[in-house]
């Protein structure tokens, strides 16, 4: 891997402290959908379960996240959908041809999308209870399912709020229920290589490159919460940050620490390619040169 890594240009940030913004979960067409049951939405249902290629999971797909998939085609931000490109404990996700109105977002020429689809069913909430406690926004939520639609919408907020900040991210687009539309960053149909999977010929300037990422976050009243060598890719000669749904604002009780933890994971990592890198030193220059209260 080599290459100078640009950074992308900053676009003037949002001030922080929209973690009070509310997270509407109420109602939505992709619900009466499901209820309907009509005949198009069965056939279709029925068309994509049964489909080689696109392997569906009962834990991931219920009639809902079916009817969340459905009203995303119909709107058109998807236009087939694909197989799996990666599975979690909470979410899995798959590639798809981008529709007319995801295409407008991505770059020219770029016709794949990816769909990161959170488990309403599956979900286990110990992994993410420490970014949920204290966050205003999921105080009033009661079952799994608000929480989880929560989520999604939050990744949304965040992937938009770390792009105006300058931070490069899959381009979000759209969000529907438990279901993410997203750029796929991904070269030639095959998904961008991680860090840990790549041999770094500049581990200095990926390293400053990263660290850069860090405070514009930081600056924009965000932290990551879990940045490590296994969520930031390398794609077309730049540094890709992704899995930012558990990203915090500063105002979150944890923030401090998730940002000391991911200091400490980028410095570790890249110590190990021969960079004289400190996580404590890394998180004083994060406060030192990012006023997020400007």
């Amino acid at each position: 891997m080599n290459g100078e890594y640009g950074l992308l240009d900053t676009d003037e940030a949002e001030a922080p402290g929209d973690e009070f913004e509310e997270i509407d979960v109420s109602d939505t067409e992709a619900d009466r959908i499901a209820r309907e049951r009509d005949r198009e939405f069965d056939q279709w249902r029925k068309r994509i379960k049964n489909s080689e290629r696109f392997k569906v999971q009962e834990s991931a797909f219920d009639d809902a996240t079916f009817a969340a998939l459905y009203k995303l085609v119909q709107d058109g931000y998807v236009d087939a959908l694909g197989g799996p490109v990666s599975t979690g404990k909470e979410a899995n996700v798959y590639e798809a041809l981008g529709g007319e109105r995801s295409l407008k977002e991505l770059a020219d020429g770029a016709e794949q999308v990816a769909i990161k689809v959170y488990r309403t069913r599956a979900t286990n909430f110990r992994d993410m209870r420490e970014y949920l406690v204290g966050d205003p926004r999921f105080e009033e939520l009661g079952d799994k399912k608000e929480i989880v639609l929560a989520w999604t919408r939050k990744e949304l907020s965040n992937l938009e709020r770390a792009r105006k900040a300058g931070v490069r991210v899959p381009t979000p687009i759209a969000a529907q229920r438990n279901v993410l539309v997203m750029e796929f960053v991904a070269t030639e149909g095959q998904r961008a290589r991680r860090l840990d999977e790549v041999s770094i010929e500049n581990p200095e300037t990926a390293y400053g490159v990263v660290r850069e990422y860090v405070r514009r976050l930081y600056a924009a009243g965000l932290v990551h919460g879990d940045l490590s060598e296994y969520n930031v890719l390398f794609y077309e000669g730049q540094l890709v940050i992704i899995d930012i749904g558990q990203a915090v604002t500063i105002h979150h009780p944890n923030a401090e620490e998730f940002l000391e933890r991911d200091c400490e994971n980028v410095a570790s990592f890249f110590r190990r390619q021969g960079v004289d890198a400190d996580g404590a030193e890394l998180y004083e220059w994060v406060h030192e040169n990012a006023d997020p209260n400007k």
